[in-house]
């Protein structure tokens, strides 16, 4: 049994990094795209809600003191508070907000790194931290899975 989830990359870092690869490439090197104001506005609805589920996520594992690292080991299921409706709210924070991003700035750069963000958080973070929580907590986790969604909506 793995004492923790063997995940290459902090999700965190790398969102951070790609908000500046994203400003810096699609301010000086791509054309912007212009959108309606309407959907700016939709883009600064994303970037709260954005904002929202991540301090959601962070605040209950703080509260449970447990460390929101990917790598880190757990010692519960956190299944109250925003984690009642989705198993990955920090994560999903993440990938709204560089769409948000790409509606409110107009760069296609961000909704690129969009894709590419969820696409990695999926396939090589969220795979691992389930594959390690099934293992740890067997029934429990596959009972929270079987209630919960990992994407919100699906």
């Amino acid at each position: 049994m793995n004492i923790n989830p063997q995940i290459k990359g902090n999700p965190l870092f790398i969102t951070a990094y790609l908000t500046i690869f994203s400003y810096f490439i699609g301010e000086f090197l791509i054309p912007k795209y212009p959108l309606l104001y309407f959907i700016n506005m939709i883009g600064v609805l994303g970037l709260i809600i954005s904002a929202i589920f991540f301090f959601s996520g962070f605040n209950l594992f703080s509260s449970y003191r447990e460390n929101p690292l990917p790598n880190s080991h757990t010692k519960r299921i956190i299944k109250t508070g925003i984690f009642a409706y989705t198993r990955n709210p920090i994560y999903i924070s993440f990938i709204l907000f560089h769409l948000s991003m790409f509606l409110v700035f107009e760069n296609v750069i961000y909704f690129l790194c969009s894709i590419g963000l969820a696409i990695w958080i999926h396939n090589f973070v969220i795979q691992k931290e389930e594959s390690y929580l099934n293992e740890k907590f067997g029934d429990e986790f596959l009972r929270y899975c079987a209630s919960v969604k990992r994407w919100l909506i699906f």
